[in-house]
């Protein structure tokens, strides 16, 4: 019942965000919408780029019942977390915002599901139309191959598995079909209750829903370093 009453507010008031801020630089991320998150070196910066990014993000989450705000007003901050040196090196830190500590139901779980799908999808694709293709240098991934990067979100993964206390096959650090399933696995020992809050030797374990929105921000994040180092050519 929780999930339906914010999906209602947001209609109604706007699009519930939240901000990580950092030293120098800060995230802001949709607290509903897993892989809508982008940074800035303040808030205002990173509330800006959330919503520059409205037309890329609805090509991925449009059919999942995304409704694109029509001005940045309509993104209403709802929590602040203290960000620390990865945020600031352009990395989420970790730390989740409270919505995520939320238990997830089945409708939930397989809401989650259709996202990570989605941007699994849109990697796929981006990565398709890029082959035989050389990326721009520069800045915005410096000199990383299309590989390197597609190798990267798969590596990304086993750490974040690691968060759940799932470790994945050998064959999967190198197979992104076997990893993806090993994340659905994953997810799926979460809602069942089966992660425990801590580690053996401590620290804290994350949610479901945090584990969801972490995927699927460095998913898209990478989608998009493809298609602005293919466009730049």
């Amino acid at each position: 019942m929780t999930g339906v009453l914010i999906r209602v507010r947001s209609r109604i008031q706007g699009i519930d965000i939240y901000l990580e801020i950092g030293k120098k630089r800060t995230f802001a991320g949709a607290l509903e919408w897993p892989g809508w998150c982008r940074a800035g070196r303040d808030e205002e910066q990173a509330i800006q780029a959330l919503f520059d990014y409205v037309p890329r993000y609805a090509k991925v989450a449009g059919r999942l019942g995304f409704e694109a705000p029509t001005s940045i007003e309509q993104l209403k901050v709802r929590e602040r977390l203290q960000g620390d040196a990865s945020t600031d090196m352009g990395s989420l830190s970790g730390n989740a915002p409270e919505y995520d500590s939320q238990p997830m139901d089945k409708q939930d779980h397989e809401r989650l599901i259709k996202f990570l799908e989605a941007c699994w999808q849109a990697l796929d694709r981006t990565a398709r139309a890029a082959r035989g293709k050389e990326l721009s240098k520069g800045p915005r991934g410096g000199g990383r191959t299309l590989q390197d990067i597609v190798e990267h979100v798969l590596d990304g993964e086993g750490g974040y598995l690691r968060r759940l206390e799932y470790k994945r096959e050998k064959q999967a650090e190198k197979d992104a079909a076997l990893s993806r399933k090993a994340m659905l696995e994953a997810l799926a020992a979460s809602v069942r209750g089966e992660v425990p809050e801590e580690g053996p030797r401590g620290g804290k374990r994350w949610s479901g829903r945090y584990f969801v929105r972490r995927e699927a921000w460095h998913v898209l994040d990478h989608t998009w370093e493809i298609e602005d180092r293919t466009r730049a050519q």
